[in-house]
């Protein structure tokens, strides 16, 4: 995670939330007095606002969470790459895989969030809101559920700001969240994990290609012969083996290519080649991808050309 990042999320954490500490009512209090979660409330307030953006944190919806941004910030998000949106929502619900949002109140009627995984269960209490003209600050409560003594409690104050007739998120503790100053250090710090989804989509790829490949009796044409139709059923123009994304030749700051190659007029099978660059070496990965007519995967730093068969062999 990047170092600016990480400071900003010890700080929001591990300080006490001292600004807010002068009235007991706005701290968050238990016990919760459960609700349906089934469709909450518009956030028409500080406080709902808050309780969903931490609820699409929990589910790691990129969609729903971009919601509660600046419009600085959202249109920064949006270049970010899906590791690195979905790396920075993790930090909200300290959970490394998406979880189960289940929305409560407390007897005062302030919301209570827990996200549940099938290892863990986190609980965020959010308390009573401060205003300050258009601006917003929430003291929150994050916890695990199995900490009975709250050794392990985290607290910090959101700041939030009224824009475009929504609630927005501002600042975790006393830092801005900027975005657009870190969001090359987020895409660099999750390189890793975007080149890990690169191998393992040129191997999707291959099983829908094999899949076409035994139903229609021949190779597809292209990588839109394995998408989705427009209308209508699958066919062998669009054979619904592989998603939207995939089909256009660009998904997760990868780009792919297929080509046909090995056929011949003596009745040898026709075999192909995949290759993967990112998009913008560097940022969405350094490593370029390929996979040769039998079947071997390559990896090498090619500056973000096309790799072949002569780059070294990626298990």
């Amino acid at each position: 995670m990047p170092r600016r990042i990480l400071v900003l999320f010890c700080i929001a954490f591990l300080a006490a939330s001292a600004g807010f500490a002068q009235e007991s009512s706005s701290q968050p209090s238990a016990p919760a007095v459960t609700v349906s979660a089934a469709a909450p409330p518009a956030a028409t307030t500080p406080a709902t606002a808050l309780r969903d953006l931490l609820s699409a944190a929990c589910s790691q919806s990129q969609t729903d969470f971009a919601r509660f941004l600046t419009a600085r910030n959202k249109e920064t998000f949006s270049r970010m790459t899906p590791a690195a949106r979905v790396a920075l929502m993790k930090r909200f619900v300290l959970l490394s895989e998406p979880g189960k949002a289940t929305a409560s109140v407390n007897p005062a009627g302030r919301p209570i969030l827990r996200c549940q995984t099938p290892a863990v269960t986190t609980e965020m209490q959010i308390g009573g809101t401060e205003l300050r003209d258009n601006i917003a600050f929430l003291p929150m409560e994050l916890r695990n559920t199995t900490d009975a003594t709250g050794a392990n409690v985290r607290q910090v104050t959101m700041g939030l700001v009224r824009e475009e007739g929504g609630w927005k998120l501002l600042s975790l503790g006393l830092l801005l969240l900027d975005l657009p100053s870190l969001e090359v250090e987020w895409d660099v710090a999750e390189t890793g994990a975007t080149e890990r989804g690169a191998t393992e989509a040129l191997r999707a790829i291959a099983e829908a290609i094999e899949a076409f490949r035994r139903k229609y009796a021949r190779l597809p044409e292209s990588l839109a012969n394995l998408g989705p139709p427009v209308h209508g059923s699958a066919n062998g123009d669009a054979a619904n083996l592989l998603d939207s994304d995939f089909a256009t030749g660009m998904k997760n700051g990868y780009a792919f290519r297929y080509v046909i190659v090995g056929a011949s007029t003596l009745g040898a099978p026709a075999k192909y080649e995949l290759a993967a660059t990112p998009l913008r070496y560097g940022r969405t990965g350094k490593l370029s991808f390929f996979r040769d007519a039998n079947g071997g995967l390559h990896g090498a730093d090619r500056q973000g050309a096309i790799g072949n068969e002569s780059d070294p062999k990626v298990e």
